[in-house]
């Protein structure tokens, strides 16, 4: 990762169980705040619904992720349902150091990985209302069957209970009210002391340095 000093904007990671909300709030932080840039994930799961290569997620095979994890291609990776899942760290990094806030939307492996290459992103966990309301978001999606639905319960169960890991936390019950929560979080972190040390140094030389 890029160091303090090099560093412009902020990593914030976003994580939950599948059908929380993760890729609304996400969407709506790239649609509404600027210099956001969300960094497209390698998987190798099969497309699901409308979703392009190179815009949802790079798609690829095992073996090729296996010459990318060699290659120490990855900020984080992590096997998720039985697929790989992982971060470009070039991609982050030049984001990053072209003044951007970047999202990974990764789960709570990747997230730990991440905070501990780097201790100052930003992590935010979006917990369903309720269990029940998960399980009809994903019905209502009509993109797995059953057993799948099944299987993405009883993962839920264990990722939130790992909610403690993260900074802050988002209760979507209401997708409007996620949203501008999630947004404040984003401009929250861009006013931190660390991301604007460099402005404030500027500013103090200004007024005749330090006493």
């Amino acid at each position: 990762m890029l160091s303090e000093e090099k560093r412009c904007g902020s990593l914030i990671i976003i994580s939950g169980p599948s059908g929380a909300g993760k890729s609304a709030l996400t969407d709506y932080a790239r649609r509404n705040l600027p210099d956001i840039k969300f960094s497209v994930s390698y998987t190798t799961r099969a497309p699901r619904g409308g979703e392009r290569d190179g815009v949802e997620y790079f798609f690829t095979d095992y073996e090729n992720f296996k010459l990318l994890i060699d290659a120490g291609e990855f900020l984080e990776w992590a096997e998720v349902h039985g697929n790989y899942y992982g971060t470009s760290r070039n991609t982050t990094d030049v984001f990053l150091s072209q003044g951007n806030n970047v999202i990974l939307d990764i789960d709570v492996q990747g997230a730990r990985s991440v905070k501990k290459a780097c201790p100052d992103a930003v992590a935010v966990f979006v917990l369903p209302p309720s269990f029940e309301a998960l399980r009809e978001r994903l019905q209502s999606r009509s993109l797995d069957d059953a057993s799948v639905i099944e299987k993405r319960l009883k993962i839920a169960r264990e990722e939130i209970s790992q909610y403690e890991e993260y900074d802050y936390l988002i209760i979507n019950d209401d997708l409007k009210n996620a949203e501008r929560e999630f947004a404040a979080i984003i401009v929250g972190a861009r006013c931190r002391r660390n991301e604007r040390r460099n402005a404030a140094e500027l500013i103090l030389k200004n007024f005749g340095g330090k006493e």
